[in-house]
C-alpha cells in the first residue's frame, strides 16, 4: 500500500500522501468530468482557466475524458489527444496547472457504442464489443443540444483490436509530450473497455468474450502497452464493476472486480513497478440504481464491496461516486481509500479542498450548464470562498 509522508498519526482527507513518485499535500482529487468546452476537440484558454482554478499546491487533478482517436467521442466538443494540434493545445493548460504546483493526469477515453454516427468519421456506426445498442432508457447528447437514441454499434473484429490498443498507447505518449504527469485509462461507466468487461454487454465468442480472462484481455493489453510506453508509475486505471451506467451490467460484479484487481497486481509484479493507482467508482454513482439490475442493495453492501476491492489491490486506491465531505473523511480515516475524487462538488466549488478543510458552505452546482459550450457560464464563474477572483494557492492560508 502506498504511504503517507506524514508518517505518524491517522490519515485524514487533508493529510499528505505519497502516490508512487508523486507527493500530494491533501487527498481531495478532481475527478474526470466531461464539460464539452474544447471547441472542435481542441483545448483552449477556457480549459486552462478551469483547471487552474481547481489547482492547489500538491493537489491532484484528473482531466476530463480525452479522445484517443477520431472514433472515440460521444459528446460534443470534448478534447482529443491524438493529433499534433491537440497535443500542442494541451501544453498551455498543463503548464498553467503545474505553475500552481498541482499534478495532472490525462484520462484516455474511447466511448465505444456510447456514440452516434454524427460523431463518427464518415457517419459510420460506432464500435463496440457487441452489436447490441445502448437501451432507449438512455439518450445521447447531440451537437445541436438535442438528445437522440443510441444507434446499433459495429462489433470490432478480432484483428482490429490491436489497432485500438495502439491508439491508447500513442495517446499516452502524446499526453506525456503535452506535459501531463501521467494518464488514466478509462475502463468504466459503460464505455469501450467496460463494454468488453461486462457480461451483460459482451456477447463475443472469440478470445475477447466469454470467460473473465477473455473479457479482461483487451483492458490488460491496453495497460501493458501503455506501461511499456510511459512507465507504470505514470499509469492509473479506472473501473466500475458494480454500476449499470449505459446498461453496463455484470452478473457477478465482485468477481469481475476481483479478477481485474488480481490481473493488475500480477502485471505490476511482472513489470517490476506499481501502477500509479486504481480508481473505482462506487455503485451509488449510477443513474438508475444497482438494485434495479439485481446488484448491491444497501450502503453497507456497497461499502463492503469497495472495501473488498481496496483490500485486494496492491497499490494506491482512489474511490469516487457521490462522496460528500463527511463520507470522504470517513473513507480515508477508516482506511477504505487512499484518495477520494470529487466531481459535481468540484464543478461548483473550484476551491473545494479549502472549503472542506474549513467546513465552509458549498456553492450549488447548476446541472443545466454541465454540458454547454459557454467558456465562462457554469464553467469558470463559480465564486471562490470570500473572493470573486480566486487565489493562487488557497490552501496556503490554512
Amino acid at each position: 500500500m502506498a504511504e503517507s509522508p506524514a508518517g505518524n498519526g491517522s490519515a485524514s482527507l487533508f493529510s499528505p500522501f505519497r502516490m508512487g513518485k508523486f507527493y500530494l499535500s491533501h487527498r481531495v482529487v478532481l475527478a474526470p468530468m466531461t464539460r464539452c468546452r474544447a471547441l472542435n476537440g481542441i483545448p483552449g484558454a477556457a480549459l486552462a482557466e478551469y483547471y487552474t482554478q481547481r489547482s492547489t499546491k500538491g493537489g491532484f487533478l484528473i482531466s476530463e475524458g480525452t479522445s484517443i482517436s477520431a472514433t472515440a467521442a460521444g459528446f460534443p466538443h470534448v478534447p482529443g489527444i491524438y493529433t499534433e494540434e491537440q497535443v500542442q493545445a494541451w501544453k498551455p493548460v498543463v503548464d498553467a496547472v503545474h505553475a500552481q504546483g498541482s499534478i495532472i493526469f490525462c484520462q484516455l477515453w474511447h466511448v465505444g457504442r456510447a456514440s452516434h454516427q454524427v460523431y463518427q468519421p464518415g457517419g459510420m456506426p460506432p464500435i463496440s464489443s457487441t452489436s447490441k445498442a445502448v437501451s432507449k432508457r438512455w439518450r445521447i447528447l447531440l451537437p445541436d443540444g438535442s438528445h437522440g437514441v443510441y444507434p446499433t454499434p459495429r462489433p470490432l473484429g478480432t484483428y482490429e483490436i490491436e489497432a485500438v490498443v495502439e491508439h491508447y498507447r500513442q495517446a499516452a505518449v502524446n499526453a506525456i509530450q503535452a506535459g501531463f504527469d501521467g494518464i488514466e485509462i478509462h475502463s468504466a461507466h459503460g464505455y469501450l473497455l467496460d463494454q468488453f468487461l461486462k457480461d451483460g454487454i459482451n456477447d463475443r465468442t472469440d478470445e475477447y468474450g466469454g470467460s473473465l480472462t477473455n473479457r479482461s484481455r483487451f483492458l490488460l493489453k491496453v495497460v501493458r502497452e501503455v506501461v511499456s510506453a510511459i512507465g507504470s508509475s505514470r499509469v492509473g486505471v479506472r473501473i466500475s464493476p458494480a454500476i449499470d451506467h449505459l446498461d453496463a451490467m455484470d452478473s457477478n460484479p465482485l468477481k469481475l472486480g476481483l479478477h481485474v484487481v488480481d490481473r493488475l497486481n500480477k502485471l505490476q509484479q511482472e513489470v517490476g513497478g506499481k501502477l500509479s493507482y486504481l480508481h473505482v467508482t462506487q455503485p451509488r454513482y449510477t443513474a438508475f440504481g444497482q438494485t434495479e439490475s439485481g446488484k448491491l442493495g444497501s450502503e453497507d453492501e456497497e461499502a463492503e464491496f469497495m472495501r473488498t476491492l481496496r483490500g485486494a489491490y496492491e497499490g494506491t486506491f482512489i474511490c469516487s461516486g457521490g462522496f460528500t465531505r463527511k463520507l470522504g473523511m470517513q473513507a480515508i480515516e477508516n482506511g477504505d481509500a487512499d484518495l477520494v475524487s470529487y466531481g459535481r462538488l468540484f464543478i461548483a466549488n473550484p476551491d473545494l479542498a479549502l472549503r472542506f478543510k474549513l467546513n465552509a458552505p458549498l456553492n450549488k452546482y447548476v446541472r443545466k450548464s454541465f454540458y454547454t459550450q459557454d467558456p465562462v457560464v457554469g464553467y469558470t464563474d463559480y465564486p471562490f470562498l470570500n473572493t470573486t477572483s480566486g487565489e493562487k494557492d488557497p490552501l496556503s492560508r490554512l
